[in-house]
């Protein structure tokens, strides 16, 4: 069945308008609901929000729909995505929602929903909520918000949680933490500071509506003038609901996703930490991680698996193979002995761990990371065609991979989501990567593109 509500991460769309207006907000609400009390034993929920003008009432529109089969609900106010999943995997809750649009815009905002397990709700349950949303929406529900209440407590677990996974504390490491105007504007700086760190922040003053706005972790410049201004052993950036985490080094070199998964996984091969059971040494990443960090990790004796681009499918690979660690370039790093979803502040202890136990900077850290040049031409389709059918676009790639050997990587895909062909070329050399993209692409558009 073909999903029209839910895509790889919840519900997501523009505040107010379909399908995140008040009365599918509250059908959401009474649809988790109906499916608690028919699976779960304890009628409890807990919502939590990013910094959002429309978080307050897309929060009391679901809480409203879930009054109706009289579940419960504890509100957290502006929270973290990690901070609600360890919380509805750890506390008397039989699920949990944030409301958010991760890194977009203040005008979108989300719904996700996280059951008891700490782990996004399966594609199957997604469907059968679906199923109950729509016939709710089609049969002219009418909304009745709730009132919510924040209980700050219910962070406390949370941060306690973080915070001990560093029992050495941050010896005085100097940080600046760009929180995106989100929801980690409160909680990174208060949990850095209890570890011992000197914490500089920027970007923390959240109005409703600048959140991601030119800050965080899609906008790095402000972050890297501030640690060269600043002095500062390391810079980090949020994301708009913190489950990601990109960094600067004191040199303002941009430390992304696959600089994090190497320093990480050599850490834990080291200290006998890559995988549970006897599992091998693995990293699981997805298709747009680069050719450098492969060859880097080979070194070190780990093995690489890619998956498609998502945190979803890297969560997937990573429990079928045991594997404790994986990630995406994007910053949103699984550290699955910890947690069951990416976390930016959870990524940023870990990154700061490896660096005071290695008495290193994140310069030296990544200096093994050879980022291989990559090109990615996007091509506008009027139709989707095996590659297989076209004898020009396949001898093309083929080109490409005889030339680049194992040195290079060539990775041609179409859009689910739009009308493109998506043409990504890696390799050692900046002219060869380019040259090879634009005949692959001008290919496909000789034989695919729109007229």
């Amino acid at each position: 069945m073909a999903r029209t509500l839910f895509g790889t991460d919840g519900i997501r769309g523009v505040a107010g308008a379909y399908p995140l207006d008040r009365k599918t907000a509250n059908a959401v609400g009474a649809a988790l609901g109906k499916w608690i009390l028919q699976s779960h034993t304890e009628p409890q929920v807990i919502i939590g929000m990013d910094t959002r003008e429309s978080g307050p009432w897309l929060a009391a529109e679901v809480a409203g729909g879930l009054a109706l089969h009289n579940i419960s609900v504890d509100f957290a106010g502006v929270t973290t995505t990690p901070g609600v999943a360890y919380l509805s995997k750890t506390g008397p809750f039989a699920a949990g929602v944030m409301i958010s649009a991760s890194h977009n815009p203040y005008q979108d905002n989300g719904i996700k929903l996280i059951g008891h397990t700490g782990y996004k709700l399966p594609d199957d349950q997604e469907e059968r909520l679906e199923q109950d949303i729509l016939a709710l929406v089609a049969a002219g529900h009418e909304p009745q918000p709730a009132t919510l209440r924040v209980d700050a407590g219910l962070d406390r677990a949370y941060m306690d949680h973080l915070a001990a996974t560093v029992p050495g504390g941050l010896r005085g490491l100097r940080i600046v933490a760009d929180c995106a105007n989100g929801s980690a504007f409160a909680l990174a700086p208060e949990l850095f500071e209890r570890l011992g760190a000197s914490v500089h922040t920027i970007h923390c003053s959240p109005d409703g509506r600048n959140i991601n706005l030119n800050c965080g972790s899609l906008h790095l410049d402000a972050l890297r003038a501030a640690v060269l201004d600043q002095s500062a052993d390391a810079g980090v950036a949020f994301d708009g609901d913190a489950d990601r985490a990109l960094f600067v080094a004191p040199s303002g070199k941009i430390v992304d996703g696959d600089a994090v998964l190497l320093l990480a996984a050599r850490h834990l091969k080291h200290q006998g930490r890559m995988s549970a059971g006897h599992s091998p040494a693995v990293v699981v990443s997805t298709v747009m991680s680069n050719l450098g960090l492969e060859h880097a990790l080979a070194s070190h004796g780990i093995q690489m698996i890619r998956t498609p681009v998502g945190d979803k499918y890297v969560l997937e690979e990573m429990l079928r193979r045991g594997a404790l660690l994986g990630g995406e370039q994007s910053g949103h790093i699984i550290f699955r002995e910890f947690a069951t979803t990416g976390d930016g502040m959870l990524t940023a202890l870990r990154v700061f761990e490896v660096m005071l136990g290695a008495e290193a900077g994140l310069d030296a850290l990544t200096d093994e990371l050879k980022v291989y040049p990559q090109r990615l031409v996007n091509v506008r389709v009027r139709e989707r065609k095996p590659l297989d059918q076209l004898p020009g676009v396949a001898a093309a790639i083929r080109a490409a991979e005889s030339s680049f050997g194992d040195s290079g990587r060539v990775l041609v895909r179409f859009s689910g989501t739009e009308p493109l062909a998506r043409v990504m070329v890696e390799g050692p050399d900046l002219e060869r990567v380019e040259s090879f993209a634009h005949r692959i692409a001008a290919q496909i558009q000789a034989d695919l593109g729109e007229t």
